[in-house]
């Protein structure tokens, strides 16, 4: 376990420079109630509260939209719909075909229809209930297998391949297929999607966004309003979670606010209570997996064939990108030699599906962790075996399905050292002989790795800008593209400024992210968060260093490399001065102490067309052993204990890693167990409250939750501070719960036949699969 405790500072070292474990910058705030979210913000004289009317339908016709009831009713100020857009109706981020309000035609139950702007929110929400809207309703596609059938695709399927996986299937001494199905996930931040528009002079408007991408947010919103991107910007201080939810969603709100307050001239709020969030906003991709792999009496995969299907909702939004990461992560930690993945993106009249942690990488790599249980259970081996047989190993056994070659494995030396320090083989043996002497209990144990690619697929987005103002007291002002979102960004990249300008971190002081200060930067997404903008962070600081070096060296007459950055001093040869005492001095030398620092990442590419290149600069690494405890009667589990090994290189801030590790896995193992999305047939989400949806609490934390940092780990790449991303990774350590469970329920057929389980295992999940192997002939 990690040691928490401040230990006393070397009298050599600043205090909060990189690898010490601070806390959260904003920790005591968020647990005081002093922490500021957009709903905090003090409201401005003459606000106009917002709600959004959605539809009932999921796939209808639009044939009246009769809001004169609406206009007039009390408290109400205005009242917009699509045909009082100026601009663009439209908020996607790569297609255009996400509406900002629906126009002829609904594809999902909660599409925008119009809003109303009034006095106060109850107001408004009575009024919307006046409208006379006219549907012609047309029967929806609300699943993957429907749509499958039907041939809706909401954009071309894709294969990637190497090798010549049929002739290799065909040749194997032994095959197996099946199908896996995983379901989605709700994000359910605590901070719902809002937005608080400020209306400027000439038609500018100042928009406070829930968002981690506050240019996209910021160009989509100028579209609606038919403005230049530079009439809108968009700030952020601090987001009660995202996990991707807050990547393209919030332009939808920030949207809506903007033009209500560009039309009325008075300050606009929307804010999404959870019932509507959970029915407008999408959700993790679920999909249907399917395999077919070859492989011979020691477990070793000979030949694979995936094919995965996405239900990506009725409009695109990032499923491209997505569904591409679960084909670039259906390998996992494993070396497929002859393999084909297809992938096909299914349009459905449901929610558009979107961003959420890990991206696709999640489904990707439980398809193939299922196809190990197969292979294990199919042959009567250990599963740890088979997936040790198959990790990625040296030459010949190094190259992913998409031709890139993996040149930073740890996992064999990783897995190794969590399955001795964890005593997974002699916990293995107790389960089963617990199962042996009991009937309705059963225990079940798994170790599984993951290895999860850092980088955007898509390369240009792999770039980050930072701004450092250095005032003539020696106080750092610090502001960069990067969004705060509960997971210790801020604090990482501060100290690494901290770090370069050898001052203590209380001199620096972080500021709310804003496109009027760093422009066009990318979503603080795909774990690169800390890397890119912890990169620009450290040019500008350099920048600055260099220029207070050169500013020294001339003032007191030494050589450069005489100039040497000390703790919170300077040292010019034998000159002493504070870092304060020097920047007074350069100020009125004149010396510029404002840089901008800029960072994009290196040796990365990617040749869609090819399906082949170098899309991720390295890789992150960890594996956990998770030992369940399944009730064969109600179908209900305990999850007892959890053995985490992680790798997050030389760690920037072991204490904000470590929660993302910790709340990784428990997010995770709510995915894959107990967060279950269903829709009616008639499309419509029946689970949009904590009271139908359930996600883990404290209680469903096992007592034995041993979670650490991989001492060896080290970023072979130039990284910043060689740290390794640890944002994503985490989640995927939660598939050993969910392969524990199979393992549990595989003793009820003597481990040799796979239970047919799907995620999420729910209690009634794992009553169907039981009941499947208590059928077997």
């Amino acid at each position: 376990m990690l040691d928490r405790t401040r230990k006393k500072r070397p009298a050599d070292r600043i205090s909060g420079g990189v690898r010490e474990a601070l806390e959260h910058d904003s920790a005591r705030k968020h647990v005081t109630g002093e922490a500021r979210y957009i709903d905090d913000l003090p409201e401005p004289p003459g606000l106009l509260h917002v709600y959004v009317a959605q539809s009932s339908e999921a796939h209808a016709g639009l044939r009246g939209l009769d809001l004169s009831a609406v206009r007039t009713a009390p408290g109400v100020v205005d009242v917009v719909a699509a045909a009082d857009i100026p601009g663009k109706n439209d908020v996607s981020p790569i297609f255009g075909d996400d509406p900002v309000f629906a126009a002829d035609e609904v594809l999902y139950a909660g599409q925008s229809l119009f809003a109303v702007a009034a006095e106060d929110l109850r107001s408004a929400r009575h009024a919307a209930r006046l409208a006379r809207v006219d549907y012609e309703p047309r029967k929806p596609i609300v699943d993957i297998d429907t749509a499958r059938a039907a041939g809706t695709r909401v954009l071309d399927s894709y294969r990637m391949a190497r090798g010549d996986a049929e002739q290799a299937l065909a040749e194997a001494p032994r095959r197996l297929a099946g199908t896996l199905r995983v379901g989605g996930q709700d994000h359910f931040y605590l901070e719902g999607q809002v937005a608080l528009a400020l209306p400027g002079e000439d038609g500018d408007v100042v928009v406070h966004s829930s968002t981690q991408n506050p240019s996209e947010v910021q160009h989509l919103v100028a579209g609606v309003l038919g403005r230049p991107s530079h009439a809108v910007t968009v700030e952020v201080r601090r987001m009660g979670g995202g996990f991707g939810g807050k990547e393209t969603q919030p332009a939808l709100i920030a949207a809506i606010a903007a033009l209500v307050a560009q039309r009325t001239g008075r300050a606009a709020k929307l804010r999404l209570d959870r019932d509507d969030d959970m029915l407008m906003t999408g959700k993790r991709h679920d999909f249907r997996i399917d395999y077919e792999v070859g492989f011979d009496d020691a477990g070793r995969i000979l030949g694979i064939a995936f094919e995965q299907s996405a239900r990506c909702g009725y409009s695109a939004d990032l499923s491209g990108a997505i569904c591409d990461r679960a084909m670039f992560h259906a390998d996992n930690g494993y070396y497929l030699d002859q393999v084909r993945i297809d992938s096909h993106r299914w349009r459905t009249h449901t929610v558009s599906n979107t961003a959420f942690r890990g991206f696709g990488g999640p489904q990707g790599m439980l398809g193939i962790e299922r196809v190990m249980d197969a292979i294990a259970f199919d042959l009567g081996l250990d599963p740890l075996a088979v997936r040790r047989a198959n990790l990625y190993g040296g030459a010949g056994r190094d190259v992913t399905p998409y031709h890139m070659k993996v040149e930073d494995n740890v996992l064999p030396a990783l897995m190794d050292a969590l399955r001795k320090e964890s005593d997974y083989d002699e916990r293995r043996a107790a389960a089963r002989a617990f199962n042996r002497g009991s009937t309705v209990l059963k225990r079940g144990i798994a170790l599984t790795p993951v290895k999860f690619g850092i980088s955007f697929t898509t390369t240009h987005l792999n770039q980050a800008g930072a701004l450092l103002h250095v005032y003539t007291d020696g106080s750092v002002q610090l502001n960069h593209g990067g969004t705060e979102m509960g997971q210790g960004l801020m604090i990482k990249v501060a100290q690494v400024v901290a770090e370069e300008l050898q001052i203590d971190l209380e001199r620096v002081r972080i500021t709310a992210t804003s496109t009027g200060k760093v422009p066009n930067t990318s979503a603080t997404a795909a774990s690169s968060g800390s890397d890119l903008n912890g990169k620009a962070a450290q040019e500008a600081a350099r920048t600055i260093r260099r220029r207070l070096a050169r500013f020294a060296a001339a003032h007191f007459g030494v050589p450069g490399r005489a100039v040497r950055f000390e703790p919170n001093r300077v040292c010019a040869g034998e000159h002493r001065l504070s870092f304060d005492e020097l920047v007074k001095l350069a100020y009125l030398d004149r010396v510029p102490l404002s840089a901008a620092g800029f960072y994009k990442t290196p040796k990365i590419h990617w040749d869609r067309a090819a399906a082949r290149g170098r899309p991720f600069y390295y890789f992150a690494y960890g594996a956990a052993v998770s030992e369940v405890l399944v009730d064969t009667l109600t179908g209900e589990h305990r999850l007892q204990r959890v053995d985490i090994l992680h790798d997050v290189g030389r760690s920037l801030n072991p204490a904000v890693d470590m929660g993302q590790i910790e709340g990784g896995f428990v997010q995770g193992y709510g995915w894959l167990t107990s967060e279950e999305l269903w829709w009616d047939e008639a499309g419509r989400l029946r689970t949009h409250a904590p009271s139908t949806y359930k996600i883990p609490v404290a209680s469903d934390v096992p007592e034995a939750f041993n979670a650490r940092i991989w001492e060896r780990g080290r970023n072979r790449e130039n990284a910043i501070y060689r740290s390794k991303a640890v944002g994503e990774p985490p989640l995927m350590l939660a598939i050993s719960a969910f392969c524990a469970l199979t393992d549990a329920l595989a003793s009820v057929a003597d481990y040799r036949a796979l239970p047919p389980l799907d995620a999420p295992a729910t209690p009634e999940r794992v009553l169907l699969a039981l009941e499947a192997l208590r059928a077997r002939p």
